[in-house]
Protein backbone atom coordinates (compact mmCIF):
# COMPACT_ATOMS: atom_id res chain seq x y z
CA UNK A 1 0.00 0.00 0.00
CA UNK A 2 1.26 3.38 -0.39
CA UNK A 3 0.90 4.41 3.56
CA UNK A 4 3.40 1.55 3.89
CA UNK A 5 5.96 3.44 1.47
CA UNK A 6 5.36 6.67 3.59
CA UNK A 7 6.31 4.47 6.56
CA UNK A 8 9.16 3.14 5.56
CA UNK A 9 10.49 6.54 4.37
CA UNK A 10 10.11 7.74 8.05
CA UNK A 11 11.49 5.15 9.49
CA UNK A 12 14.49 5.63 6.57
CA UNK A 13 14.54 9.05 7.44
CA UNK A 14 14.80 8.67 11.17
CA UNK A 15 17.36 6.48 10.89
CA UNK A 16 19.71 8.34 8.18
CA UNK A 17 18.99 11.53 10.72
CA UNK A 18 20.35 9.82 13.99
CA UNK A 19 23.63 9.17 12.20
CA UNK A 20 24.43 12.70 11.05
CA UNK A 21 27.34 13.86 13.01
CA UNK A 22 27.39 17.26 11.93
CA UNK A 23 25.75 20.27 10.18
CA UNK A 24 27.03 19.76 6.65
CA UNK A 25 25.44 16.12 6.98
CA UNK A 26 21.92 17.28 8.57
CA UNK A 27 22.02 20.25 5.53
CA UNK A 28 22.45 16.83 3.38
CA UNK A 29 20.12 15.28 4.82
CA UNK A 30 17.13 18.02 4.85
CA UNK A 31 18.02 18.03 0.65
CA UNK A 32 17.15 14.43 0.33
CA UNK A 33 14.26 13.64 2.13
CA UNK A 34 12.06 17.19 2.82
CA UNK A 35 13.57 19.62 -0.17
CA UNK A 36 11.58 20.19 -3.13
CA UNK A 37 13.05 17.31 -4.71
CA UNK A 38 13.52 15.08 -1.89
CA UNK A 39 11.78 11.59 -1.64
CA UNK A 40 8.86 12.90 0.43
CA UNK A 41 7.89 15.06 -2.38
CA UNK A 42 8.56 12.08 -4.34
CA UNK A 43 6.55 10.28 -2.52
CA UNK A 44 3.74 12.69 -2.06
CA UNK A 45 3.32 12.71 -6.01
CA UNK A 46 1.34 9.43 -5.94
CA UNK A 47 -1.72 11.02 -4.35
CA UNK A 48 -2.75 11.83 -8.04
CA UNK A 49 -2.42 7.29 -8.89
CA UNK A 50 -5.10 7.30 -5.88
CA UNK A 51 -8.82 6.53 -5.60
CA UNK A 52 -10.64 9.34 -4.27
CA UNK A 53 -11.18 7.04 -0.68
CA UNK A 54 -7.54 6.46 -0.81
CA UNK A 55 -6.52 9.79 -1.31
CA UNK A 56 -7.62 11.55 2.58
CA UNK A 57 -6.10 8.54 4.22
CA UNK A 58 -2.74 8.91 2.29
CA UNK A 59 -2.54 12.63 2.59
CA UNK A 60 -2.69 12.71 6.13
CA UNK A 61 -0.25 10.22 7.04
CA UNK A 62 2.25 12.00 4.28
CA UNK A 63 1.62 15.06 6.41
CA UNK A 64 2.30 13.40 9.87
CA UNK A 65 5.47 11.69 8.52
CA UNK A 66 6.36 15.16 6.81
CA UNK A 67 6.21 16.96 10.53
CA UNK A 68 7.75 14.00 12.42
CA UNK A 69 10.66 14.25 9.84
CA UNK A 70 10.71 18.26 10.33
CA UNK A 71 10.84 18.30 13.99
CA UNK A 72 13.24 16.02 14.34
CA UNK A 73 15.56 17.37 12.32
CA UNK A 74 14.63 20.94 13.81
CA UNK A 75 15.87 19.08 17.13
CA UNK A 76 18.84 17.72 15.73
CA UNK A 77 20.38 21.01 14.25
CA UNK A 78 19.64 22.48 18.17
CA UNK A 79 21.78 19.55 19.57
CA UNK A 80 24.21 20.42 16.78
CA UNK A 81 24.36 23.59 17.66
CA UNK A 82 24.60 23.17 21.40
CA UNK A 83 27.09 20.39 20.78
CA UNK A 84 29.42 23.28 18.92
CA UNK A 85 28.82 25.40 21.69
CA UNK A 86 30.09 23.26 24.13
CA UNK A 87 32.85 22.38 22.52
CA UNK A 88 34.04 25.98 21.49
CA UNK A 89 33.52 26.44 25.60
CA UNK A 90 35.31 23.42 26.43
CA UNK A 91 38.37 24.60 24.15
CA UNK A 92 38.50 28.29 25.47
CA UNK A 93 37.38 27.94 28.89
CA UNK A 94 35.50 31.30 29.85
CA UNK A 95 36.20 32.82 33.22
CA UNK A 96 33.33 34.08 34.45
CA UNK A 97 35.01 35.76 37.48
CA UNK A 98 36.47 38.29 34.65
CA UNK A 99 35.33 41.90 34.45
CA UNK A 100 32.82 42.81 31.68
CA UNK A 101 34.01 44.82 28.95
CA UNK A 102 33.99 48.57 29.97
CA UNK A 103 32.43 50.98 26.87
CA UNK A 104 34.30 53.41 25.81
CA UNK A 105 33.84 57.06 27.57
CA UNK A 106 33.88 60.25 25.68
CA UNK A 107 36.40 62.56 27.38
CA UNK A 108 37.60 66.21 26.81
CA UNK A 109 39.43 67.38 23.42
CA UNK A 110 42.85 68.15 24.44
CA UNK A 111 42.37 72.10 23.93
CA UNK A 112 40.38 72.14 26.51
CA UNK A 113 42.01 69.72 28.89
CA UNK A 114 44.96 72.63 28.93
CA UNK A 115 42.76 75.63 28.63
CA UNK A 116 41.00 74.25 32.12
CA UNK A 117 44.73 73.77 33.26
CA UNK A 118 45.66 76.90 32.54
CA UNK A 119 42.68 78.51 34.06
CA UNK A 120 42.93 76.53 37.40
CA UNK A 121 46.62 77.61 37.23
CA UNK A 122 45.79 80.98 37.50
CA UNK A 123 42.62 80.61 39.65
CA UNK A 124 44.80 79.47 42.66
CA UNK A 125 47.22 82.93 42.02
CA UNK A 126 43.74 85.32 42.29
CA UNK A 127 42.67 85.74 38.82
CA UNK A 128 39.28 85.35 37.22
CA UNK A 129 38.39 84.33 34.05
CA UNK A 130 36.70 86.86 31.63
CA UNK A 131 35.32 85.75 28.36
CA UNK A 132 34.62 88.40 25.18
CA UNK A 133 33.28 88.13 21.75
CA UNK A 134 35.25 86.55 18.51
CA UNK A 135 34.06 89.34 16.21
CA UNK A 136 35.11 92.54 16.36
CA UNK A 137 35.66 96.08 15.44
CA UNK A 138 38.69 97.55 13.62
CA UNK A 139 38.93 100.08 16.81
CA UNK A 140 39.21 97.49 19.48
CA UNK A 141 41.20 94.78 17.74
CA UNK A 142 43.63 97.98 16.62
CA UNK A 143 43.06 101.40 17.37
CA UNK A 144 42.75 101.04 20.98
CA UNK A 145 45.45 98.81 21.45
CA UNK A 146 47.74 101.54 20.39
CA UNK A 147 48.07 100.27 16.62
CA UNK A 148 45.83 103.38 14.52
CA UNK A 149 45.32 102.93 11.01
CA UNK A 150 48.19 102.36 8.51
CA UNK A 151 50.93 101.60 11.60
CA UNK A 152 53.00 99.19 10.54
CA UNK A 153 52.46 96.83 13.42
CA UNK A 154 49.47 95.67 12.02
CA UNK A 155 51.45 93.99 9.36
CA UNK A 156 52.03 91.27 12.41
CA UNK A 157 48.03 90.29 12.08
CA UNK A 158 47.17 88.62 8.86
CA UNK A 159 43.51 89.78 9.51
CA UNK A 160 40.04 88.12 8.46
CA UNK A 161 37.86 91.22 7.66
CA UNK A 162 33.56 90.54 7.38
CA UNK A 163 31.57 92.33 4.69
CA UNK A 164 30.67 94.77 7.22
CA UNK A 165 33.11 97.55 7.20
CA UNK A 166 35.55 98.04 9.97
CA UNK A 167 34.02 94.29 11.45
CA UNK A 168 36.92 91.77 11.77
CA UNK A 169 37.55 88.51 13.79
CA UNK A 170 39.68 89.17 16.33
CA UNK A 171 43.17 88.35 15.58
CA UNK A 172 43.92 87.72 18.93
CA UNK A 173 42.64 88.09 22.80
CA UNK A 174 44.02 91.59 23.48
CA UNK A 175 40.66 93.68 22.40
CA UNK A 176 39.03 91.71 25.59
CA UNK A 177 41.57 94.07 27.75
CA UNK A 178 39.72 97.01 26.43
CA UNK A 179 36.21 95.34 27.74
CA UNK A 180 37.42 94.15 31.07
CA UNK A 181 38.68 97.57 31.48
CA UNK A 182 35.94 99.88 30.41
CA UNK A 183 33.28 97.26 32.40
CA UNK A 184 35.56 97.34 35.82
CA UNK A 185 35.56 101.43 35.44
CA UNK A 186 38.30 102.22 37.66
CA UNK A 187 38.32 99.63 39.88
CA UNK A 188 41.33 96.72 40.04
CA UNK A 189 41.91 93.85 37.62
CA UNK A 190 43.12 90.91 37.67
CA UNK A 191 42.09 88.33 34.72
CA UNK A 192 42.93 86.24 32.21
CA UNK A 193 40.81 86.17 28.93
CA UNK A 194 40.69 82.99 26.72
CA UNK A 195 39.10 82.06 23.69
CA UNK A 196 39.06 81.66 20.10
CA UNK A 197 41.37 83.95 17.80
CA UNK A 198 41.52 83.71 13.79
CA UNK A 199 44.57 84.72 11.51
CA UNK A 200 44.28 84.42 7.39
CA UNK A 201 48.07 82.23 7.31
CA UNK A 202 48.92 79.36 5.16
CA UNK A 203 47.82 76.44 7.22
CA UNK A 204 51.23 74.30 8.05
CA UNK A 205 52.46 71.94 11.12
CA UNK A 206 53.28 75.54 13.09
CA UNK A 207 50.37 77.47 12.11
CA UNK A 208 46.43 77.46 11.71
CA UNK A 209 43.84 79.93 11.17
CA UNK A 210 41.70 79.59 14.00
CA UNK A 211 43.60 78.47 17.11
CA UNK A 212 42.56 79.23 21.04
CA UNK A 213 44.55 82.35 23.13
CA UNK A 214 44.87 82.86 26.35
CA UNK A 215 45.81 86.48 27.59
CA UNK A 216 45.85 87.54 31.22
CA UNK A 217 45.39 91.51 32.29
CA UNK A 218 46.21 92.94 36.12
CA UNK A 219 46.09 96.66 36.79
CA UNK A 220 46.31 98.57 40.06
CA UNK A 221 48.14 101.16 41.65
CA UNK A 222 52.05 100.33 42.10
CA UNK A 223 51.67 97.16 40.10
CA UNK A 224 55.67 96.75 38.39
CA UNK A 225 57.24 94.34 36.12
CA UNK A 226 58.66 92.50 39.19
CA UNK A 227 55.00 91.44 39.53
CA UNK A 228 54.63 90.07 35.74
CA UNK A 229 58.25 88.44 36.15
CA UNK A 230 56.63 86.76 39.29
CA UNK A 231 53.47 85.92 38.13
CA UNK A 232 55.16 84.33 35.01
CA UNK A 233 58.09 82.22 37.11
CA UNK A 234 54.70 80.70 39.59
CA UNK A 235 52.79 80.01 36.30
CA UNK A 236 55.79 78.32 34.38
CA UNK A 237 56.86 76.06 37.22
CA UNK A 238 53.08 74.68 38.06
CA UNK A 239 53.05 74.25 33.95
CA UNK A 240 56.29 72.57 33.15
CA UNK A 241 57.61 71.56 36.60
CA UNK A 242 59.19 72.91 39.71
CA UNK A 243 62.67 73.13 38.27
CA UNK A 244 62.13 74.89 35.48
CA UNK A 245 64.20 78.50 34.79
CA UNK A 246 62.49 81.76 33.28
CA UNK A 247 64.63 83.13 30.73
CA UNK A 248 63.72 87.14 29.61
CA UNK A 249 64.11 88.50 26.85
CA UNK A 250 63.50 92.25 25.15
CA UNK A 251 60.38 92.35 22.40
CA UNK A 252 58.19 95.24 21.11
CA UNK A 253 54.51 94.79 21.15
CA UNK A 254 52.25 97.56 20.69
CA UNK A 255 49.85 97.44 23.56
CA UNK A 256 52.95 97.12 26.16
CA UNK A 257 55.84 98.59 27.41
CA UNK A 258 58.32 97.73 28.16
CA UNK A 259 57.75 94.33 26.49
CA UNK A 260 59.24 91.30 26.60
CA UNK A 261 59.11 87.44 25.44
CA UNK A 262 59.45 85.03 28.25
CA UNK A 263 61.99 81.25 27.60
CA UNK A 264 61.80 78.34 30.05
CA UNK A 265 65.19 75.98 30.35
CA UNK A 266 64.06 72.61 29.16
CA UNK A 267 65.07 69.28 30.61
CA UNK A 268 68.24 68.17 29.22
CA UNK A 269 67.01 64.14 29.90
CA UNK A 270 64.19 64.73 27.61
CA UNK A 271 65.17 63.38 24.04
CA UNK A 272 63.49 65.96 21.93
CA UNK A 273 65.40 68.64 23.88
CA UNK A 274 67.49 69.74 21.27
CA UNK A 275 64.54 69.33 18.39
CA UNK A 276 62.31 71.23 20.23
CA UNK A 277 64.81 74.14 21.84
CA UNK A 278 67.12 74.60 18.24
CA UNK A 279 70.16 73.30 20.20
CA UNK A 280 69.96 76.80 22.66
CA UNK A 281 68.02 74.79 25.42
CA UNK A 282 65.51 77.40 26.00
CA UNK A 283 61.81 77.15 24.70
CA UNK A 284 59.48 80.15 24.31
CA UNK A 285 56.53 79.79 25.83
CA UNK A 286 54.86 83.74 25.99
CA UNK A 287 54.81 87.43 25.59
CA UNK A 288 54.54 90.10 27.95
CA UNK A 289 55.63 93.31 29.09
CA UNK A 290 53.66 96.55 30.90
CA UNK A 291 50.43 97.82 29.61
CA UNK A 292 50.71 100.81 27.23
CA UNK A 293 49.52 104.25 28.40
CA UNK A 294 47.56 104.88 25.84
CA UNK A 295 45.98 101.33 26.02
CA UNK A 296 45.38 102.62 29.75
CA UNK A 297 43.78 105.56 28.97
CA UNK A 298 41.81 103.77 26.49
CA UNK A 299 39.95 101.48 29.08
CA UNK A 300 39.33 104.25 30.99
CA UNK A 301 42.43 104.37 33.52
CA UNK A 302 44.82 107.11 34.31
CA UNK A 303 48.35 106.28 33.44
CA UNK A 304 49.81 108.52 35.95
CA UNK A 305 47.64 106.77 38.82
CA UNK A 306 47.77 103.46 37.42
CA UNK A 307 50.08 100.82 35.97
CA UNK A 308 49.01 97.24 34.71
CA UNK A 309 50.77 94.21 32.95
CA UNK A 310 49.21 91.75 30.57
CA UNK A 311 50.91 88.26 28.59
CA UNK A 312 49.12 86.16 26.14
CA UNK A 313 50.43 82.95 25.02
CA UNK A 314 48.64 79.97 22.68
CA UNK A 315 47.36 76.90 25.24
CA UNK A 316 47.81 74.40 22.45
CA UNK A 317 51.74 75.40 21.97
CA UNK A 318 51.90 74.90 25.21
CA UNK A 319 49.86 71.31 25.10
CA UNK A 320 52.26 70.83 21.96
CA UNK A 321 55.89 71.68 24.41
CA UNK A 322 54.42 69.32 26.98
CA UNK A 323 53.93 66.27 24.53
CA UNK A 324 56.49 67.12 22.25
CA UNK A 325 53.69 67.20 19.39
CA UNK A 326 55.16 68.36 16.21
CA UNK A 327 51.85 69.34 14.37
CA UNK A 328 49.40 71.68 15.42
CA UNK A 329 46.83 70.37 12.30
CA UNK A 330 46.43 67.67 14.93
CA UNK A 331 43.91 69.29 16.80
CA UNK A 332 41.58 69.70 14.65
CA UNK A 333 41.59 66.67 12.51
CA UNK A 334 39.77 64.60 14.56
CA UNK A 335 41.87 61.45 14.22
CA UNK A 336 40.95 59.23 17.53
CA UNK A 337 43.97 57.97 17.55
CA UNK A 338 45.57 61.13 18.16
CA UNK A 339 42.52 62.09 20.85
CA UNK A 340 42.30 58.95 22.56
CA UNK A 341 46.49 59.99 23.93
CA UNK A 342 44.78 62.48 26.13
Amino acid sequence: MATDELKALETQGLEELRACSDEAALRAWYTKFLSEKGLWKLAFGKLNTLSKDQKKTFGEEANRVKKTLSDEYDKAIKEDKERTLLARLTANPLDVTLPGRTRPRGRLHPATQILRQINSIFADLGFQVYRTREVETDELNFELLNMPAHHPARDMWDTFFTTTPGVVLRTHTSPGQIHVMREAAGKPIRVILPGMCYRNEAISTRSEIQFYQVEGLVIGEGVTMADLKGTIAAFARRMFGPGRQVRIRSSYFPFTEPSIEVDIDWPKDDPNRDRLTKGTGWLEILGAGMVHPNVLKAGGYDPAKVTGFAFGMGPQRMLMLKHAIDDIRLFWQNDLRFLRQF
